[in-house]
């Protein structure tokens, strides 16, 4: 089917300049569309409603039920024109598709969903600040991101219509940091950090590196991935003076490593920004040694580091996407050996109510006994190891 554009849509709630909301203003009419950046015309005209979402993709009943029920009362719906790039429109089996297309599914819950699965509530120590580690804390700077994810951790909050959170709701948080000089690593997240305005993005930093005990910093975002634009000279040379950053990407599928989002990931890299990504184990999206083979060799091409593969958060409502804790440890030892050291990422649960992450691994152990262990190495072949 034929792809029509879709109307744009009107501003964003609560965003409308920096200062509100942290985007670029989504004002109306030619001349204001020219001044702004190229970005931020790409995410305004992001798909965001049923009907728009209905003109360019043959929706499933399914889909279309889902759709409806997200625009209602559920996690809202966003997809950029460079993601929707990606999506085969006629197939609902489409893995890209998968990720931001509701489902009806989305209603059904789960043993074990939860609303707050990672338990953020629970270890909020100052409004916006998460601490759940000794030496590191989550800062939620905006619930806005470039897409929406139906797998999100936190459906809860973000795309709510609050945007950006101004400065002066973040200084209780700084505040708290200033305080304890034991968290030594922040975590910009929320929502996408990356999807504010740079001068919000700017300020924020320059606040967090006036905190003495505050070494390394990072950027939560799927920015790389959705909204490749996003990735500017002007964006790169504001961020460079407040290094050591490091980004975060979140690439789940090969075919998110399209032309635009590997350009994105070569000027990051380029500008000595570390890449290090996450992938989300998602049922018949990327649950397959095959295609994570594919997306795991091309982020190295890419210079970014896969670093979690991450079993899936128990969203409430997303169990049609969730695959059993055994999936990923049998797809670890299917890459073992076969895949180079540096693509393969550390398997973990993100145990639920907040409690930090587990590794996961294939057990090689043959058996054990006095100084003696036997392994079975990935050729499937056993070696006996004697301690000195």
């Amino acid at each position: 089917m034929a792809a029509e554009s879709p109307p744009r849509p009107p501003p964003l709630r609560g965003g409308g300049d920096e200062e509100a909301g942290g985007f670029v203003s989504l004002g109306r009419g030619p001349a204001r569309e020219k001044k702004k950046p190229a970005w931020a015309r790409d995410l305004a005209r992001s798909i965001t409603t049923v009907d728009e979402l209905a003109k360019v993709i043959r929706l499933t009943p399914e889909e279309l039920e889902g759709a409806r029920r997200a625009e209602k009362e559920g996690l809202s719906l966003r997809i950029t024109p460079h993601y929707l790039s990606l999506v085969d429109r006629e197939d609902p089996r489409c893995p890209i598709r998968k990720q931001v297309v509701p489902q009806a599914a989305e209603k059904v819950t789960s043993p074990g969903d939860l609303v707050d699965p990672l338990g953020e509530e629970a270890h909020t120590v100052a409004p916006h600040l998460v601490r759940r580690y000794p030496d590191r804390a989550l800062l939620l700077a905006t619930d806005r991101c470039a897409v929406y994810c139906r797998f999100c951790t936190r459906s809860r909050l973000v795309g709510d219509g609050g945007g950006a959170v101004p400065m002066t709701d973040l200084e209780p948080a700084m505040a708290w940091l200033e305080a304890n000089p034991a968290v030594r690593d922040v975590i910009l997240s929320g929502g996408d950090p990356l999807a504010m305005a740079t001068p919000r993005i700017v300020r924020i930093l320059e606040r967090l590196r006036r905190i003495e005990s505050v070494e390394t910093i990072r950027l939560a975002t799927r920015v790389p991935v959705a909204l490749p634009s996003r990735i500017t000279s002007e964006l790169l040379a504001a961020l460079k003076p407040l290094h050591p950053l490091w980004v975060m990407t979140h690439f789940n599928h090969p075919k998110e490593l399209a032309p635009a989002a590997l350009k994105g990931l070569e000027r990051l890299a380029d500008a000595g920004f570390p890449v290090m990504n996450q992938t989300v184990l998602l049922r018949g999206i990327n649950d397959d040694p095959e295609v994570l083979t594919a997306l795991f060799r091309g982020l190295v091409r890419a210079r970014a580091r896969p670093y979690y593969l991450l079993q899936m958060d128990p969203v409430r409502g997303t169990g049609h996407l969730r695959t059993p804790v055994s999936r990923g440890v049998e797809i670890l030892e299917a890459l073992q050996g076969k895949l180079s050291g540096i693509a393969i990422p550390k398997l973990v649960v993100d145990t639920p109510g907040g409690m930090g992450k587990v590794p996961l691994a294939p057990d090689y152990v043959v058996s054990r006994a006095p100084g003696r262990t036997l392994f079975r190495t990935p050729r499937g072949v056993e070696v006996e190891y004697v301690d000195p």
